[in-house]
């Protein structure tokens, strides 16, 4: 505020007449933005995940896969692990599974760019193969710890290692894929879709059929819950 110099002093009095002051101190600190912060604790874990020991799968990769995407999206997607392009790249879904990913969000007109991907496991496993369940069992948990932070409104499990990471090995993802299931972690209930992984489809382009109906599922929930994406 700018004050004229002839009436600054009687500007001053007024104010000072006219507010009572208390002996707390003001916080003039700024709170920081709930991004920020989820980033703050994004961070954490992925040194949490880095700092990891005795295990082959950290021994036998290039890179850290932990995440790709907006940090802010309302969508997050799970899948299985690194292969050699994601190891090489250090991102999730970049080889030709990722591109039949973005081929499918696309189809329910949603930019890849605007979703949250990660993996059930950080590191890629030796060959390309599965992940053992020792493996799915140990990185559940820092899986679930990235849920819970990142704290999405749909969750999308893609393939029966991500299905098996959150609810164990008992159910079969043929019959539980395109049925909305839900997920407690910490106290707080996610909604939860699972469908067939972009490299099963590219194996078996047979299936393409069930994930799409997956798919429009997905968009209709959306809709539904009025999600801006």
């Amino acid at each position: 505020m700018i004050f004229n110099k002839n009436n600054q002093n009687d500007i001053l009095d007024t104010l000072v007449s006219e507010y009572s002051f208390a002996n707390k101190p003001i916080n003039r600190f700024i709170t920081k933005p709930k991004v920020e912060k989820k980033l703050e604790k994004l961070n954490i874990l992925r040194k949490k995940i880095q700092d990891i020991e005795n295990c082959k799968l950290k021994n036998n990769s290039k890179n850290i896969v932990f995440s790709d995407g907006d940090i802010s999206s309302p969508l997050m997607i799970v899948g299985e692990g690194p292969g050699q392009t994601e190891d090489d790249q250090g991102k999730p879904f970049v080889g030709e599974a990722g591109k039949l990913l973005n081929k499918m969000l696309n189809a329910i007109k949603i930019e890849r760019s605007k979703v949250y991907i990660t993996n059930v496991v950080n590191y890629r496993p030796p060959d390309n193969r599965k992940p053992e369940p020792d493996e799915i069992l140990r990185y559940s948990e820092f899986l679930k710890e990235h849920i819970s932070i990142f704290d999405p409104k749909i969750l999308i499990l893609m393939g029966s290692t991500a299905m098996e990471a959150l609810f164990g090995n008992k159910i079969k993802i043929t019959k539980s894929r395109g049925e909305w299931k839900e997920i407690v972690i910490k106290n707080k209930v996610f909604k939860t879709i699972i469908t067939f992984h972009p490299a099963y489809l590219l194996r078996q382009p047979d299936q393409k059929k069930f994930s799409w109906q997956d798919l429009k599922k997905i968009r209709k929930e959306i809709d539904n819950l009025n999600i801006k994406i």
